[in-house]
């Protein structure tokens, strides 16, 4: 069964300039159960992040300069969104999704955020749209809780995961693997337990191809217990930041390798969106839609 994280404040914090691209969080939910792939049976929506769970990825003074809106204009700059106190809610509500998205996903097989993948947050800051790291406090908090030992970070946006890479880079229990855009943002990468950087202009055979032999490899090496999926769709030739070219189709046959991958292994996957940035919307909400039909198809 699969199962859906969703706020509608995962959207409506956003100044005007920043709407479009976040218009995909209100719309995907909405094709989901138009096109009957969910039941809003199967929709979640988080509270904000507890500060605990939070502070055990992030600093204590990272975390109270968010809340008290005391960021200075040169790390509001980095972050790249106008600091409020209805963005630092928004974030904690994604946080939590993903929190609640790793414990469906060991209950179900499969859970999605239909936000998340803010993959650019280090513990003492944000960056590049990113304020805190969903993707590591869910992490820290399958291993603080002793719910799993060996946790596997898949992250397939067009960015690199730096944020992730860094946070995790003393953590024996965490395997980070990042293929991303060699040219692309950040121009300091970290270093990922495998970085797999990408040429301009990769295609579909040659992109699958990779992914398909670094995973087999990582699950001999490292035996993860629980998968982590950052989904973004800016892999598409279609997106205006991407500089890949990957069609929709190749982006479905990425997502059915990973969930094949995590099925065959019997590791439980929880996904987060990740980014997209194609110059029509249309373009953007139906290839996360398809991840989830992707999923659905495996762990339904």
């Amino acid at each position: 069964m699969l199962t859906v994280a969703w706020r509608s404040e995962y959207i409506q914090p956003l100044p005007d300039g920043h709407r479009f691209p976040m218009l995909k969080y209100e719309l995907i939910p909405e094709q989901l159960i138009r096109e009957s792939i969910i039941r809003e049976s199967q929709i979640f929506k988080p509270e904000p992040a507890k500060r605990i769970d939070i502070t055990a990825v992030h600093s204590e003074e990272y975390l109270t300069k968010l809340e008290t809106l005391a960021l200075s204009r040169s790390e509001e700059r980095k972050i790249g969104f106008p600091h409020d106190e209805r963005l630092v809610f928004r974030e904690k509500c994604i946080v939590n999704g993903s929190i609640y998205n790793a414990l469906y996903a060991i209950e179900n097989g499969c859970s999605i955020n239909v936000a998340g993948g803010t993959h650019h947050a280090y513990s003492d800051r944000g960056e590049g749209f990113c304020l805190l790291n969903d993707i590591a406090v869910a992490t820290s908090y399958l291993l603080r809780h002793r719910l799993r030992e060996r946790v596997l970070i898949v992250d397939l946006d067009v960015h690199q995961g730096n944020g992730t890479a860094a946070i995790f880079k003393n953590e024996p229990g965490v395997f980070t693997f990042s293929m991303h855009g060699a040219n692309n943002y950040p121009l300091h990468k970290e270093q990922s337990d495998l970085d797999v950087p990408l040429p301009d202009g990769i295609t579909d055979e040659p992109y699958l191809k990779l992914l398909e032999r670094h995973l087999n490899e990582i699950a001999e090496r490292f035996q993860p217990d629980f998968v982590f999926y950052q989904s973004g769709v800016d892999i598409l030739h279609t997106d205006k930041l991407g500089r890949l070219a990957i069609s929709a189709h190749g982006c479905a046959l990425r997502d059915r390798l990973v969930f094949r991958f995590c099925k065959i292994h019997r590791l439980p996957v929880a996904v987060s969106m990740g980014g997209g940035y194609s110059q029509r919307l249309s373009d953007i909400v139906n290839a996360h839609v398809s991840t989830y039909r992707e999923a659905a198809s495996i762990f339904d």
